[in-house]
């Protein structure tokens, strides 16, 4: 090959190896979706979240839009985030962070289940005895006071939290508790959560029915 053709030719060879890789990568199944892997899930299953995903297989992987994947996948009541990502050559995973129930809220004879955001999880029919009962007037996640109320059992220790039995939240600046004992405690507005945990943890080791820890600087047992 003369010094003429040469340059040409090695221009042709170039633009049909990129173009043969364009194809692999762009249109091919070579490259495609073999498997679609899910992690973080525990009540969920992992082909539910497949069928959310509505990835087929053989798709080529770098033509999956995973923000639209992220979305459909975020559909699901339960689910509180996901991300999803490409693992070449033929994996896209998923991982999920599940919503947790940390509170009950009566719907006429059943149990709705409700994250720390105010979502609803799952209806029941009946209950989980360990989860405290929610007694607001419009639960939901744009409701002052529901807010209010589930900040408190966030901000409540793990051992602590157990023993509620009722979070009641009129508003969200008077937010009370019923332990499962009967004991009572006037926890008041979402200010300072961690200081009003703290105090109660101490308070709760004397005998008495009312625990006001609504100003933590000056609070009372009766």
């Amino acid at each position: 090959m003369n010094g003429v053709w040469r340059p040409a030719f090695l221009a042709l060879l170039t633009v049909g190896v990129v173009g043969i890789a364009a194809w692999l990568v762009f249109f091919s199944p070579v490259l495609g979706v073999r498997e679609i892997q899910v992690d973080g899930n525990a009540g969920l299953s992992a082909e539910q979240i497949r069928r959310a995903a509505e990835v087929p297989a053989g798709m080529p992987l770098a033509t999956v839009d995973v923000a639209e994947v992220e979305g459909r996948i975020g559909r699901i009541p339960q689910v509180e985030s996901v991300t999803v990502s490409r693992a070449w050559p033929g994996t896209l995973r998923v991982e999920v962070v599940e919503r947790s129930p940390v509170a009950v809220v009566p719907v006429g004879e059943r149990s709705a289940l409700m994250d720390r955001h105010g979502m609803v999880t799952e209806v029941k029919d009946v209950a989980p005895p360990a989860l405290p009962v929610l007694r607001v007037s419009r639960p939901g996640p744009a409701d002052p006071a529901t807010v209010a109320a589930l900040t408190v059992l966030t901000a409540l220790p793990e051992n602590l939290a157990r023993k509620v039995a009722e979070v009641l939240a009129p508003s969200a600046e008077t937010v009370s508790l019923r332990l499962k004992d009967g004991r009572a405690v006037v926890w008041g507005g979402g200010d300072r959560p961690a200081d009003k945990a703290r105090i109660l943890v101490t308070l709760l080791k004397r005998p008495a029915d009312t625990y006001d820890v609504s100003s933590p600087d000056v609070v009372t047992v009766r």
